[in-house]
């Protein structure tokens, strides 16, 4: 167990509940803690990332930014596993489709995530490992779709360190992408893989819930404010997983 409180984290030990939900933004952070938790009591706001802890359906549940990236996400998670004791983190974020029938507001659950990123070699594992999504999370998270009625996709995400990718000499550039599609990725995002191999490490579990907000080769997008307003089912989708692992 690590120190607490952590180089990242001011909060005190007990001050996270066993489920912390992550979008990548510190203001919905805020926006899901004001919106969604009774009686939401800020626990972190170390480098304007800020924490809360409230209640859902009478559950003790948390929820902090990530930032943006896998460098970022695996700080955060490392540390809420190792010190805070937190044993699910749910990574509620936005990501770009890259298959035509999955569409803006869709929610994916990402079963695994493919990477470009390095971020596996620090585990000194030979071959290639293969980041997963918690199935107890997974079955959970379906369950609630289904109970709301979401659009949902179930599948491979990719987690890329790239944001803004050099794609001069199109299409050339974009075989990567494209090869991706054709291996059945549903979309495009940046921290799944990261959380998911840190909660392999550890013995936690993890989930990736993303809302579709822009579709790649479509070129279509949300606004800002829609994205706030359409993630509203993916947060109880989400919250609901978070109420089922307290109550099974």
């Amino acid at each position: 167990m690590m120190n607490t409180p952590t180089p990242h984290i001011a909060a005190k030990p007990g001050d996270f509940g066993k489920t912390v939900l992550m979008p990548g933004d510190p203001l919905r952070s805020k926006f899901i803690a004001e919106n969604f938790l009774e009686n939401p009591v800020l626990v972190n706001n170390v480098r304007g990332v800020q924490g809360y802890t409230g209640t859902y359906k009478g559950v003790k549940v948390s929820v902090m930014a990530s930032g943006m990236g896998m460098p970022a996400i695996g700080i955060y998670s490392h540390e809420l596993y190792n010190a805070y004791g937190v044993e699910n983190i749910i990574r509620v974020g936005s990501a770009g489709s890259i298959q035509e029938h999955i569409n803006l507001y869709d929610i994916v659950l990402a079963q695994g995530a493919c990477t470009d990123s390095n971020f596996a070699h620090q585990f000194h594992i030979p071959g290639t490992f293969a980041p997963i999504a918690s199935y107890e999370l997974l079955s959970e998270a379906v369950k609630a779709c289904q109970a709301v009625g979401a659009t949902y996709h179930v599948g491979n995400v990719n987690s890329s360190d790239v944001f803004y990718g050099d794609h001069a000499g199109v299409p050339e550039g974009l075989d990567s992408l494209y090869g991706l599609k054709k291996m059945g990725v549903m979309a495009l995002e940046m921290e799944a893989a990261a959380l998911y191999m840190n909660a392999a490490r550890y013995g936690k579990r993890a989930l990736c819930i993303c809302t579709i907000s822009d579709h790649v080769l479509k070129g279509v997008e949300t606004t800002s404010e829609e994205r706030q307003n359409s993630f509203t089912t993916m947060m109880k989708v989400a919250l609901d997983v978070a109420v089922a692992m307290e109550q099974g």
